[in-house]
């Protein structure tokens, strides 16, 4: 499980149809073979590792429900190690399990205007609500507004500059995970009649 609090930020060393490989950063010094670790928000194992990468195997229904399989040598990623039973609880519950990939709506985020905009697909709007939670490539947000299938989350100065949220453009995808408790409950209700 995660928190949506990012640790960090890597650079994608390579794309395969079997996986992907991420420069390690320093501060992951606990990792081991079978880790766990957020990627942008999809939750992947580690397979292979060393003093520079980490490499993760991912399966073909990741590569289609995320934008993984969209990225290029370069391109940053956010990561998240998996909370530790003892760890302080400081975002919301996060699966990594990317329901889809959204278009971002809104233009270039600044300091100034930090709101982001993404129209997401229908299927899922009935699971985000005001000032509920919502995960955006690995990011723990809260909702501001949902108008149709647009939501808008609101990023304060940090996460734009300590996440890949601050380098986002009109037209670009995010991972989207939903609020995992949300489906739940609408789940039962729908059970229920």
């Amino acid at each position: 499980m995660f928190t949506g609090i990012i640790e960090t930020q890597a650079n994608i060393r390579e794309v395969t149809d079997k996986g992907i490989s991420v420069e390690r950063p320093e501060s992951f010094d606990d990792i081991k073979i079978g880790s766990s670790i957020a990627v942008s928000g999809a939750c992947l194992s580690v397979v292979n590792f060393d003093e520079h990468l980490m490499e993760f195997d991912v399966v073909s229904e990741t590569f289609q429900k995320t934008k993984l399989g969209s990225l290029k040598v370069g391109d940053k990623v956010n990561l998240e190690r998996a909370m530790k039973a003892s760890d302080r609880f400081e975002g919301h519950v996060v699966q990594g399990h990317v329901e889809s990939v959204a278009d971002v709506v809104s233009d270039k985020l600044t300091i100034d205007n930090g709101q982001l905009t993404i129209a997401v697909p229908n299927n899922l709007i009935n699971f985000i609500c005001n000032k509920g939670s919502i995960t955006i490539d690995g990011v723990s947000l809260t909702v501001v507004s949902v108008d149709g299938n647009q939501i808008t989350v609101a990023l304060i100065p940090h996460t734009l500059e300590n996440t890949t949220l601050g380098s986002l453009n009109k037209g670009d995808k995010v991972n989207i995970e939903t609020d995992v408790l949300v489906r739940h409950a609408k789940q039962l209700q729908t059970s229920a009649k």
